[in-house]
């Protein structure tokens, strides 16, 4: 078995229900980067209220000032993330076809660039972990994994994320994306 199958790079975490009142409660996590020193991933389902241009100040182009600001996680909150995908990224870093980035520079290259089919969504801090964390927290049960896909990354609901993402995992996983978000609604 090679070694990398170990790692979860261009997987999503789910919260299995057991991070309830934590930051990562209901939470779903794309994983970036993961070897042995650690791993770093994007919260993809929490939404800052605000758009990139109400908080980042910079002259950016108009596009990237109306995008969402997402709160990649509770690490370094003012760390600037993005995704971005396109028809043909060869060197995408986190999957086939999706690249992150940390650099305004080249976030101002893409947001200048036209194409029709490249998607960008940005972030502010990040989800971390040190060398064997994570792995700890997957042999305690807290967080499920599934394969992350473009189109889960980008054009799936980020308020119904991790619902559908359970519903998709099967009938075993229906009733946790059921239950109420808060115990004391019953």
């Amino acid at each position: 078995m090679p070694e990398d199958d170990k790692f979860l790079k261009g997987q999503l975490l789910l919260d299995s229900g057991q991070l309830r009142g934590s930051f990562f409660q209901r939470a779903v996590v794309l994983i970036c980067q993961h070897d042995a020193e650690g791993a770093f991933g994007l919260v993809l389902n929490r939404s800052t209220g605000n758009n990139v241009g109400e908080v980042i100040v910079a002259n950016l182009p108009e596009i990237l000032k109306n995008s969402p600001l997402f709160l990649g996680g509770p690490v370094q909150p003012s760390a600037l993330s993005f995704l971005h995908t396109d028809t043909f990224l060869p060197d995408a870093n986190v999957m086939p076809e999706l690249n992150m980035g940390h650099s305004l520079d080249d976030l101002m290259e893409l947001g200048e660039s036209f194409s029709p089919t490249r998607k960008i969504k940005l972030f502010a801090g990040y989800a971390g972990w040190s060398g064997g964390q994570l792995e700890d927290e997957m042999k305690r049960k807290a967080w499920l994994t599934h394969p992350a896909s473009i189109e889960l990354v980008f054009d799936t609901n980020t308020d119904q994320l991790w619902q559908r993402i359970l519903q998709q995992k099967g009938w075993k996983y229906k009733l946790l994306s059921q239950m109420p978000e808060d115990l004391s609604q019953n």
